[in-house]
C-alpha cells in the first residue's frame, strides 16, 4: 500500500508539474524557435547529427526509431533496446528540436533544444523540457508560447 501512494504522489506532481513556467529558455533562443518557416520536421535518428542523437539517447547513446520497439518501463525485457524513443525532432539551420519520450515507471516526455555549428564538435544545450506528447513541430511553438511545458527539472 505504501508503495502506490508513493507512486500516486509522484504522478500527481508530475503532473502539476507541466503547468509550470517556463523559467529557463533564453528569450533570443525562444524568438528564433518560435519562426515555424525556419524548420523542417525529421521523423528518423538517422535525420540528425549523432552527437544529437546521443545528447538525447543518454547511457547508451541511442534513441529507437518513432513506432519501433524500446523499454518503455522500468521492467528492462531486453537490454539491447533503448529507454528512449524520438517522437519528432526539427531542424532549423543551427538548431535541432527534439521531441522523444522515456520509459521507467513514470513514462515521460521530453524536449531538448540543442544548437551545433559547423565548427562545434559538441552542441550546446540551449533549453531541456518536459510535457507532451506534442503531435509536431507546430505544437511544439504552441505549447511554449502558451505555458504547457516545464524547464523546472534539471
Amino acid at each position: 500500500m505504501r508503495n502506490l501512494t508513493v507512486y500516486v504522489l509522484f504522478t500527481v506532481s508530475i503532473q502539476s508539474l507541466c503547468y509550470a513556467d517556463v523559467t529557463k529558455f533564453p528569450a533570443e533562443d525562444r524568438k528564433t524557435l518560435q519562426d515555424s518557416s525556419r524548420f523542417h520536421e525529421v521523423h528518423s535518428t538517422s535525420g540528425l547529427p549523432p552527437v544529437i542523437v546521443a545528447l538525447c539517447g543518454g547511457d547508451n547513446d541511442s534513441l529507437a526509431e518513432p513506432g519501433q520497439n524500446w523499454n518503455a518501463t522500468c521492467v528492462i525485457t531486453d537490454p539491447s533496446l533503448p529507454g528512449k524513443r524520438l517522437i519528432w525532432a526539427a531542424v532549423g539551420g543551427e538548431y535541432y528540436v527534439v521531441h522523444y519520450e522515456r520509459g521507467g515507471i513514470a513514462h515521460s516526455f521530453h524536449i531538448l533544444v540543442a544548437k551545433l555549428t559547423k565548427n562545434d564538435a559538441k552542441p550546446k544545450v540551449i533549453w531541456q523540457a518536459g510535457g507532451g506528447p506534442l503531435k509536431d513541430y507546430a505544437a511544439f511553438v504552441e505549447a511554449s508560447r502558451s505555458g504547457k511545458l516545464y524547464d523546472s527539472l534539471d
